[in-house]
């Protein structure tokens, strides 16, 4: 509450005190318009300092919140000692999302990494040559660009430095360009062909993954709605006047079908997700 309390007076300083009334004798002198007109002078401020704040701010924080509030609602520690458990938990899942999408990202970038390349060359460049441009406008190569460019340069192992770039994750196609490469460079073939079916190839598996994971939305979103019902369960409770949350946390019984609820309820939620994560593995 105390928190609160400063957080509303700042805000209040900001968008009425401070120097508002030196920002309303400024706009009278200086063209005469209405003191009372346009956005308050201290609301750009706001906007600002809540966009830095809304940039620190991580998911997990809303563990410890949540458990904070229901400990006022309940009369009990039990929910803030619960919500702060659950930070490293919530700290995990937003990890994986952002490897996820990262990964997603770098395979888009060796998609046109291979778009690229294949113009390039149809438009008459060598490889070593053509590989230059493709890969700074599509930043196919990830960290591994200077290496692989400094190879392509210099009459280095580009095929080697490929392969050590597709380590990274998400960049798993640039083992294809590699093999592409290495027969460019052992038989003589063209590299446009081999680049065009590998980029379709890349293409096809992309596609293939977003229609699984479209497939899999669905049942990805009954798991968390199943997970949710006990919060329901609780709230129809509070309605009722069953006050659930002082059985759940200040009795004994209460406490027992608490614990044995929690855990079923994290394994139910870890089993459906490992189902779903299973058959993106077996497909990928």
């Amino acid at each position: 509450m105390g928190a609160a309390t400063a957080c509303l007076g700042a805000a209040a300083w900001l968008l009425g005190g401070g120097r508002s009334g030196a920002g309303r004798a400024r706009l009278l002198l200086a063209g005469g318009g209405t003191a009372g007109s346009g956005p308050a002078p201290g609301w750009p401020r706001v906007m600002a300092a809540w966009g830095r704040v809304r940039e620190r701010l991580r998911p997990e924080w809303s563990s410890p919140a949540v458990g904070m509030v229901l400990a006022v609602l309940g009369a009990s520690v039990l929910p803030v000692v619960a919500g702060v458990v659950g930070m490293p938990v919530l700290r995990k899942v937003r990890r994986a999302a952002a490897e996820r999408r990262a990964r997603e990202r770098r395979a888009d970038a060796v998609i046109a990494l291979c778009t690229a390349l294949a113009g390039e060359v149809r438009a008459g460049r060598q490889p070593g040559e053509a590989l230059l441009p493709a890969a700074r406008d599509s930043g196919g190569l990830g960290d591994m660009q200077a290496a692989v460019l400094a190879a392509a340069r210099f009459g280095g192992d580009v095929p080697d430095a490929l392969t050590a770039a597709a380590r990274q994750p998400g960049a798993e196609g640039l083992r294809g360009l590699a093999a592409c490469w290495r027969v460019v460079v052992d038989q003589g073939a063209g590299l446009a062909a081999g680049v065009d079916r590998l980029e379709a190839a890349l293409r096809a598996e992309r596609d293939q993954r977003a229609d699984l994971r479209a497939q899999l939305a669905g049942a990805r979103a009954t798991a968390v709605l199943l997970a949710g019902l006990p919060v329901v369960g609780l709230a129809l409770g509070a309605a009722l006047g069953a006050d659930p949350l002082h059985i759940l946390l200040h009795t004994s019984s209460g406490l027992i079908c608490l614990a044995a609820g929690g855990v079923l309820e994290g394994l139910g939620l870890w089993w459906a997700l490992r189902i779903m994560r299973t058959a993106e593995e077996v497909t990928a």
